[in-house]
């Protein structure tokens, strides 16, 4: 399946500016193809404000987010893969979602999703005894 946070970020995006609030980013920068003001980060991490008040051409893509923001003044392109997005909040209450790291959710045997290697109809366990189903009147 594809990843849910690009539909929960623009969920939580919509939800914070119905409500009056200001969204704000929590962006992992160390991820590849980040384009944002370095003097902006702080222990490998930016908030963006993206207020649409603050911001012009938002794009809350499926792969990316970007939008053009003044920083000091300046207006800088802002490019931001959605992998890299740890967090959507409100700034005045700090309602929003965090979020994890896709790759690594456990599956529900505990095992990574990338690690589990049986198919939906394999039975990991051959000589374990399946569950059954019965009709009970």
């Amino acid at each position: 399946m594809t990843s849910s946070r690009p539909y929960l970020v623009r969920a939580m995006y919509q939800w914070i500016v119905d409500n009056g609030m200001t969204p704000h980013l929590l962006v992992n920068v160390s991820v590849d193809d980040c384009m944002v003001p370095v003097n902006y980060i702080q222990d490998g991490k930016i908030v963006l404000n993206i207020a649409p008040m603050s911001i012009a051409g938002l794009v809350l893509g499926d792969d990316n987010i970007a939008f053009e923001a003044s920083f000091n003044g300046v207006s800088e392109s802002i490019y931001v893969p959605i992998k890299a997005v740890e967090a959507i909040y409100a700034r005045e209450n700090g309602q929003g979602m965090m979020f994890s790291d896709d790759e690594s959710l456990p599956d529900l045997d505990g095992k990574s999703a990338k690690d589990n290697k049986h198919g939906p109809d394999s039975d990991p366990d051959p000589d374990k005894p399946r569950p059954t189903l019965r009709v009970v009147k």
